[in-house]
């Protein structure tokens, strides 16, 4: 097999960005879900105001904003496109098109606050008030654009996490020496990382739901397309992945992959451990031209994999599609990785059985 495309998304919940390579570090390729955007309820004290965390699943206007990177400038845009005779709908017509925000803000002027994804928590800074403007003018409601800064990592919950006590045991595998994998997570040093990146906790992550990285293939998506009629195409990007692969034998032979070993037969090879699967929502059925639900075909993918995706034990009334990962290294170098488009990918670990996802949100 080899990489397809790569993915990060800079603010969590808005458009995906394709790269064609990136850096493996244990918190998943870099500047991917530092930033995410909060509802405001309630002002309360002006340290912390009430917050409703926003997700595409919940507010589907979140797919009408793309982002954009520019690493020379150290900075992405954020273009918002309105909906089509949107007059009336609450959205502000005369926001402006595209802010630019940095990629590693200065947080000596801003203020902490203390923000939950599914339970857990983190330290974030508040971005500024122009941005936050932005964005509220655009939403039509009272917005804050968090940062969480190098160094600041949420707990991975559940069963997730390679060394969990519950996922480990959760993994039958065939042919392979489990010891040498679940017990070693490396922090890497990318060159346009900041040095305190490398102090992050290796099982820690950012605003991302699950796990760093999420790992799809495109055979995968090639299946979901044939279950669409009149034409339409699967947009691989509505299932958030990371890395997508292409050359499996067949679909969702995923479900069954413990771990795979990027560029298996080089010095530097590297390790992402499988360790469950993503269960899936509606957000694979939202309008990314609309910011609404769907219509037609294209709302129904949910439905559609709901016929016979639903093969997690532990989510049973969910599909899943694709496999939450973390990165390993078992050759006990700390030398800095680069993956790219086009690069071998093998499955190196294959379980008997299918994970079974903790609940925890």
């Amino acid at each position: 097999m080899r990489i397809k495309q790569l993915y990060i998304y800079p603010i969590k919940s808005l458009r995906a960005v394709p790269l064609p390579q990136s850096v493996l570090t244990p918190t998943g390729f870099p500047y991917d879900r530092r930033f995410m955007l909060f509802k405001v309820e309630s002002d309360g004290p002006q340290s912390q105001p009430t917050l409703t965390r926003m997700t595409v699943t919940f507010f589907a206007q979140m797919g009408l904003f793309t982002q954009e990177i520019d690493l020379v400038q150290g900075l992405f845009k954020v273009t918002y496109t309105p909906p089509p005779l949107a007059t009336g709908s609450g959205v502000q017509m005369d926001c402006p098109r595209t802010v630019e925000i940095p990629l590693k803000p200065d947080t000596d002027t801003l203020e902490t606050i203390d923000v939950s994804l599914h339970g857990s928590g983190a330290k974030a800074m508040r971005m500024g008030q122009a941005l936050n403007d932005w964005f509220t003018s655009c939403f039509g409601w009272k917005v804050n654009l968090v940062y969480l800064p190098p160094g600041n990592t949420r707990k991975v919950l559940g069963n997730l996490a390679p060394n969990s006590v519950h996922g480990s045991k959760n993994q039958k595998a065939i042919g392979a020496n489990q010891s040498s994998w679940f017990s070693t997570l490396k922090s890497y040093v990318p060159n346009i990382l900041q040095d305190d990146e490398a102090k992050e906790d290796n099982e820690g992550i950012t605003f991302a739901d699950c796990a760093p990285y999420l790992v799809v293939t495109q055979e995968s998506i090639d299946d979901v397309t044939e279950r669409l009629v009149g034409g339409t195409q699967a947009d691989v990007t509505k299932f958030r992945p990371n890395i997508v692969l292409e050359g499996a034998t067949s679909a969702y032979e995923e479900d069954f992959w413990g771990a795979i070993s990027i560029l298996p037969e080089s010095d530097h090879s590297m390790d992402i451990v499988l360790t469950q699967n993503c269960i899936r929502c509606q957000s694979l059925d939202i309008d990314y031209t609309t910011g609404a639900f769907g219509k037609g075909e294209e709302g129904t993918v949910l439905k559609k994999l709901m016929r016979d995706r639903r093969v997690d034990q532990g989510k049973k009334y969910s599909p899943v599609f694709g496999r939450y990962g973390f990165l390993a290294d078992k050759n006990g170098s700390l030398a800095t990785q680069t993956v790219k488009i086009g690069d071998e990918v093998r499955v190196s670990k294959k379980n008997e059985d299918r994970t079974r996802f903790c609940t925890y949100f």
